[in-house]
């Protein structure tokens, strides 16, 4: 005799099943079409449940997720209801005009010609680039045509199976709180695909909007700083390297050497395990590059451009060259502003779990000084914004231009004070121990772990609230902030601060793009006498005591 859980089971196969049909007629995509008839025809309750039990969450994030069948994953009628959604949102407080951007991931071109149509049908005009191109050109393109919202398709670092919809309103800054969740409830409201209509009267853009972009970003050097610096450069396989050529040479730099495996946009991004140039191996080729052309410095951009990596020749390191971190580098950007203009005013942002040393760097040239919650949708927002960064690699350098992070426009002032320190015979780890001895040694470190689903990520963090550590690394705990529940004049956001003893600082909080838990680890050391490499080897043996103890307590060791 059948129990009443094996009739609930069979009821919700069914519902699933008969809901799946339904998309499928719907759904215009052969491919999608296919891969959820395999689904069907092979009785796959699982693969169903998966596609079907839920839905892709439209956050400040916008989308993101994996390409696939289904409204928990990315896909034409998604991405179609999500455009009548915004349109809708838009239409309510007479928008009339629509930036719209793409990459050369899987179906981003499909998806930006979908959301055109949208827009179009809604009576919007959408304006489209006129090719795969960076995200920080969409968001320059924004502010630029005076439109009042832009969207990029763009999964940005995420590894090849995903895509991503991006969402600007009209002052070129990610959407945050409410008009995520406004635009959420127009996007629940959206009918299938066949009653939503759709025009064909979108502009395709010219290349007047790229030059305007390449314009403002070189005009960010200084015309009569050094130029002479060699640079290997990688875009990871998106869909930087043009503009980045173009930029250099329009700024006066010599152009750099592309790593030739990953030059041309590849959406299966062959060479790397994950494109994302902070991931282990990512830009192995561009420092055996760097080798052998004796080369003074690496960049890499993330696929979509909007992220940041430089690398710096080490001896000490095994490859000869070592990454810089993005607390390292965004301290050098800073450096490199307030001595690149006198006088200058405005406010210095970051984030809660990038490094404190923004704040120093700040107070000693005068300037204003916040923190904000992870995310550039929050840093853009600074009132007198005039530098921004985040440790996970994203700088805003020229926020009257691209009001987001953007890498390109970071290269270039990397490439400008690499080349300026070397007129003077000096690095950017020189620079970096300077400002070590002024401010102290500031070192960070990240421990992640990355699960199968979010039911991981929210058992760990009960736990931790459940058990929170006493000590870690040795020193006492002197504070523990529960974020969830709004801190320093913060919204509410999933995380733990944790304060030490001595300075230290760790932040726990799920990662908002993938599938990950991260811990933000920072120690402060004092600089004795001008020791650095003293100062920095207690650094390092205080951050491994930390991450050890923080490992026990996660359950990772």
């Amino acid at each position: 005799m059948s129990t009443h859980h094996e009739h609930r089971e069979s009821a919700d196969t069914v519902a699933a099943t008969d809901v799946a049909r339904a998309w499928l007629a719907e759904d215009p995509d052969p491919d999608t079409r296919a891969e959820l008839s395999a689904l069907l025809d092979g009785g796959d309750t699982d693969g169903l449940a998966d596609r079907f039990g839920s839905r892709l969450e439209f956050g400040t994030a916008g989308l993101r997720g994996a390409l696939g069948a289904g409204p928990n994953r990315m896909n034409r009628v998604v991405v179609s209801q999500a455009a009548a959604g915004l349109a809708t949102y838009l239409r309510a407080r007479d928008g009339r005009r629509v930036v719209i951007g793409y990459d050369a991931r899987h179906k981003s071109d499909i998806f930006a010609r979908d959301s055109a149509e949208i827009v179009e049908g809604a009576g919007l005009h959408a304006l489209v680039l006129p090719r795969p191109l960076p995200t920080p050109v969409l968001a320059f393109a924004v502010r630029h045509l005076d439109a009042d919202a832009g969207v990029m398709v763009t999964a940005s670092h995420n590894p090849p199976q995903d895509n991503g919809y991006k969402v600007y309103l009209g002052d070129g800054s990610q959407i945050v709180s409410p008009a995520d969740a406004e635009i959420s409830a127009e996007i629940e409201a959206a009918g299938p695909p066949s009653t939503l209509p759709r025009g064909h009267g979108a502009e395709i853009l010219g290349e007047e909007v790229v030059e305007a972009y390449l314009d403002r970003v070189a005009g960010l050097v200084d015309p009569a700083s050094p130029r002479d610096v060699r640079i290997v450069y990688t875009p990871l396989h998106g869909v930087g390297r043009d503009v980045v050529l173009a930029a250099f040479d329009r700024a006066g730099f010599p152009e750099p050497t592309v790593v030739a495996r990953q030059a041309d946009p590849d959406p299966d991004f062959s060479t790397v395990a994950f494109p994302n140039p902070e991931e282990p191996g990512a830009i192995d080729l561009a420092l055996a590059a760097a080798v052998e052309a004796d080369a003074d410095l690496v960049l890499a951009n993330d696929p979509d451009a909007d992220r940041c990596a430089a690398a710096v020749p080490d001896p000490a390191a095994p490859s000869g060259w070592r990454m810089l971190r993005g607390d390292e580098l965004g301290a050098l950007l800073a450096t490199h502003l307030v001595r690149r203009y006198a006088g200058l005013t405005g406010t210095f942002a970051t984030s809660i779990v990038s490094s404190s040393l923004l704040g120093r760097i700040a107070a000693a040239h005068g300037l204003g000084y916040a923190e904000t919650l992870t995310g550039f949708k929050w840093i853009s927002r600074v009132d007198g914004l005039r530098f921004g960064y985040e440790e996970a690699l994203g700088y805003c350098v020229d926020p009257d231009g691209v009001r987001d992070k953007d890498g390109i426009s970071g290269a270039l002032l990397v490439a400008e004070l690499a080349a300026t320190l070397k007129a003077e015979g000096r690095t950017l780890p020189d620079l970096l121990d300077d400002i070590s001895r002024q401010h102290g040694l500031h070192a960070t470190d990240q421990l992640s772990a990355r699960f199968e689903d979010l039911s991981g990520i929210g058992a760990a963090m009960t736990r931790l609230r459940a058990q929170p550590p006493v000590t870690l690394g040795g020193a006492d705990i002197l504070s523990v902030e529960d974020l969830s529940t709004g801190s320093d004049q913060l919204p509410p956001t999933d995380g733990l601060r944790y304060r030490l003893a001595g300075g230290g600082r760790v932040v726990v909080r799920p990662s908002g793009t993938e599938p990950k838990l991260k811990a933000y680890l920072q120690v402060v050391v004092p600089v004795p006498y001008g020791d650095v490499q003293a100062a920095r080897r207690t650094a390092l043996e205080a951050l491994a005591s930390i991450k050890a103890d923080l490992a026990t307590v996660l359950d990772l060791a």
